[in-house]
């Protein structure tokens, strides 16, 4: 019993930590020296069964997992080690806390709904979805967001949502697309809720981890890594050592899966890993073909050590899709200089315009057909063994750049780090884009 308590306890007090931090910041407008034109947002309050009441609950869905370990700092999870500045074991189903939290230190933010240029509605849609995904809610996955919905539209404000009807709003949802995405009408139910199928939130912008194939009112943003540093020389310093590394092996795949006789792009990288590590490597400049991490279970999900190492040391890393197209291991592999190679476009580039340029990826990245390497077996190896040495390089000098634009850096950061644009940035610059150019429409019609 005391082990529970601990961890209730631990919960509240950071409950109520943060409480305070957004009482604080969220009732006066910004006085920052900064150029806040076309910048404006307002913090929607929103009663605490919406956000934070659902961290109390963090132990209580076993089939998803305890994620009480990582509501630490913010979100961010503990450090890897009591000396570490800049990594954390980080759950990316934390997003939606990590944003709201670096939200309050936007410098554009203004308590008067009526002048602001969007509205940030701090649900966290992601940790709601749990009851009915994995709790006694199961059956009633197309009620998800109904009660959100009643109080936007109803509550202590209704005039907030109907200047604009939500066109103006958008929140953040730490998870695929696809698990809010189950038809209203389905029979039998499957894995998902009904959230971007209500026809009551067709306006609003949600911010998910992957987008679907034709999204509407979702962008996918980066999942966050472990990698979070508080200043710029941590920052400076991470990119001095991945620019330094040695890269000793050719391509490394860490992830799971692929074991299955069935034909599939996994089953095809870990067939060919193992072909090639009796393969001399001689001539290539390397001293290894492929490397293999086995994440399989979820072992690295929360252990960075175990990935990055292997990423360092790597020059390719085979980025291939699974139970969803894209992988939070795209991101990891950035933040190591590692080139990623893609085997189908909906894995990043059709996903994270706003992150990751889609006229930028052939000067960043690989594209592989998985059609190629699983019905033409192409080999992986000999397409990468092609690509001349010093292009190469100027491809990792490109991955180097895209860095600051796919980690989330840590709150409270450093002056000089903040001019450096991260993922929660560009983040919320492409979602003022975004909903001004929906505004001229919507007045246009």
């Amino acid at each position: 019993m005391q082990p529970l308590m601990t961890k209730n306890f631990i919960t509240l007090l950071f409950y109520f930590v943060f409480c305070l931090f957004t009482l604080s910041v969220t009732c006066q407008d910004s006085d920052l020296a900064t150029d806040c034109t076309n910048r404006w947002i307002h913090i929607r309050r929103l009663p605490p069964q919406f956000n934070l009441d659902l961290l109390s609950n963090c132990s209580e869905y076993p089939l998803f997992d305890d994620f009480c370990p990582y509501l630490a700092n913010y979100g961010l999870g503990k450090k890897t080690h009591s000396k570490s500045h800049s990594w954390y074991r980080t759950d990316p189903f934390m997003l939606e806390l990590i944003f709201h939290r670096r939200m309050l230190e936007y410098p554009c933010l203004t308590s008067d709904p009526s002048l602001a240029n969007a509205i940030y509605v701090p649900y966290y849609g992601g940790l709601d979805s749990l009851r009915f995904l994995y709790g006694p809610e199961v059956n009633s996955s197309y009620q998800h967001g109904l009660d959100l919905y009643e109080y936007l539209v109803h509550g202590d404000l209704p005039d907030v949502w109907s200047r604009h009807y939500g066109h103006d709003h958008f929140m953040v949802m730490a998870r695929p697309a696809w698990d809010f995405s189950q038809p209203l009408n389905s029979n039998p139910l499957y894995f998902g809720t009904s959230f971007l199928e209500l026809p009551e939130f067709y306006n609003v912008t949600a911010l998910t981890l992957e987008g679907r194939a034709y999204p509407w009112q979702e962008q996918a943003i980066p999942y966050p890594t472990s990698f979070h540093p508080p200043n710029l020389a941590f920052f400076k310093s991470w990119v001095n050592r991945v620019r330094r590394s040695r890269r000793t092996a050719l391509m490394l795949f860490a992830g799971g899966g692929g074991i299955s006789a069935n034909p599939n792009v996994r089953r095809s990288i870990r067939l060919e890993c193992d072909d090639v590590t009796s393969l001399s490597a001689n001539g290539t400049g390397y001293d290894k073909l492929c490397d293999f991490v086995d994440c399989s279970n979820g072992v690295c999900q929360h252990d960075p050590i175990r990935f990055m190492k292997p990423m360092l040391q790597a020059s390719f890393c085979l980025q291939p899709p699974g139970d969803t197209p894209t992988r939070r291991s795209t991101f990891d592999g950035i933040l190591a200089g590692c080139i990623p190679v893609f085997f189908e476009d909906l894995s990043a580039k059709k996903q994270y315009g706003w992150h990751l340029p889609e006229e930028k990826y052939e000067e960043f990245s690989v594209f592989i057909s998985k059609e190629d390497v699983v019905f033409k077996g192409l080999s992986i190896v000999d397409v990468l063994t092609s690509i001349p040495r010093s292009q190469v390089r100027r491809m990792r000098e490109k991955v180097l750049e895209m860095m600051p634009r796919v980690m989330y850096i840590k709150h409270g950061s450093s002056l000089g780090l903040r001019t450096k644009k991260d993922a929660f940035d560009i983040a919320v610059e492409g979602t003022l884009e975004r909903i001004k150019s929906r505004l001229q429409e919507v007045a246009a019609q």
